[in-house]
């Protein structure tokens, strides 16, 4: 490799990567056009919320030290819609308003008596407990006017969605998602619904991979699958940075004859590392072509998965600087034993079920890089450090899938 990394870890390797990042755009999109989108600078609250002293109650409306005492019966003036469309009904001495939850404070009140703790008569009221300062939402009290309210980078969920509304935002600065092109490499593949033939297999790594690319919060561009030519994966490659601004390949990164894009990139790209230690999913490696950033990922199915989460998924978050999707890891009890190595992360499909005495990991038995039933059956990865103990009853880390 002519002194380029070799055989890294996982913090190596996400090291590397991120020294190179996509390019980065960003636009103006409407709020109901955002979940899961990222935000791409600070966002200031534009107004106070609330933007007016409001009950948070149905009730009325009075004034607290002359309600001290209890009961005491106060003459209703008029009713407090939250619509805001009526006059503000001025609350005088032994006087109550009417009110419902999100309206405005008359002038002279001060406190809120919910419905449920008073007496209502013909156009009296009497209160049977005293009333309570804070049933007022008080102007502000949520957010000032001009706070950092969202930052840059967090991802927007519907909360935050709903908070850029209350804001006063109808649009907001986001990152374009990436194009991600995916280029599948092998003369055995062929497409899904297609007749196979002898030695041939169905194609399911790019499937697999837009589904993640999407899940990242980003676009998949699905390209055709390349034979295995030197020529014909030139052209793909040069084909893919026309449009897109990162590219996965499937496939060619190990050590046989026909595995050519690890052959490409050292003769003609860039190769920033070759293999990361991992099982399974050793092989791949990061490097440029003609400008563009490109993962190389193993051709198992199982693998390929793998080298995404653990490496692709994190250096698009890095990127964007955002907290998400996130990943989630929980701990857990072995009741299989894993078999670990001394210099390699062992990630070994589980299924997780939860009991009273916490999560517990069940292993299936074919552990196969080319199973990808055992994948889609399972729910988490193991995260087991090299030489860690992976014997019956361990306690071990768990990615959730």
């Amino acid at each position: 490799m002519d002194g380029r990394p070799y055989f890294i870890t996982v913090d190596e390797a996400r090291a590397i990567c991120q020294q190179t990042p996509p390019p980065l755009r960003t636009e103006h999109r409407p709020i109901e056009m955002c979940t899961g989108r990222v935000l791409a600078e600070d966002l200031t609250s534009m107004v106070n919320d609330p933007p007016f002293d409001n009950s948070a109650m149905d009730g009325f409306a009075c004034r607290f030290d002359e309600a001290a005492s209890y009961p005491c019966t106060l003459t209703v003036v008029g009713l407090q819609a939250a619509s805001g469309d009526n006059e503000l009904v001025e609350v005088g001495p032994g006087e109550a308003v009417r009110i419902m939850t999100g309206a405005p404070m008359p002038p002279g009140a001060d406190a809120i008596l919910p419905i449920e703790r008073c007496d209502v008569g013909d156009g009296t009221v009497v209160l049977l407990e005293p009333p309570k300062p804070h049933f007022v939402r008080k102007l502000g009290e949520n957010l000032k006017q001009g706070t950092i309210a969202l930052t840059k980078g967090q991802r927007l969920t519907p909360a935050r969605i709903g908070l850029c509304a209350t804001m006063g935002y109808a649009s907001v600065p986001v990152f374009q998602r990436l194009n991600i092109a995916i280029v599948s490499t092998g003369d055995e593949l062929k497409s899904p619904g297609e007749a196979l033939a002898h030695g041939e297999i169905y194609e399911s790594n790019s499937y697999g991979l837009a589904g993640l690319v999407e899940w990242a919060g980003h676009t998949p561009v699905r390209f055709p699958s390349v034979a295995d030519t030197m020529d014909a994966l030139r052209d793909a490659l040069n084909e893919a940075t026309k449009t897109c601004d990162l590219i996965l390949t499937s496939g060619g990164v190990s050590m046989g004859e026909f595995d050519y894009v690890r052959r490409i990139m050292e003769e003609e790209g860039d190769v920033h590392f070759w293999r990361m230690k991992i099982r399974p999913g050793s092989p791949p490696l990061f490097g440029v072509w003609n400008g563009t950033p490109l993962f190389g990922l193993p051709g198992n199915p199982v693998s390929s998965h793998v080298v995404f989460r653990m490496l692709v998924a994190p250096y698009l978050r890095h990127a964007l600087g955002t907290d998400g999707p996130k990943e989630w890891t929980v701990r857990a009890r072995l009741c299989d034993p894993v078999k670990s190595t001394n210099d390699c992360m062992t990630l070994r499909r589980v299924t997780l079920t939860s009991t009273e005495e916490g999560m517990m990991a069940h292993q299936p038995r074919h552990q196969g890089s080319g199973n990808l039933e055992s994948l889609a059956s399972a729910s988490g990865l193991t995260l087991l450090q090299p030489g860690q103990s992976g014997e019956v009853g361990a306690w071990i880390d768990v990615l959730v899938l």
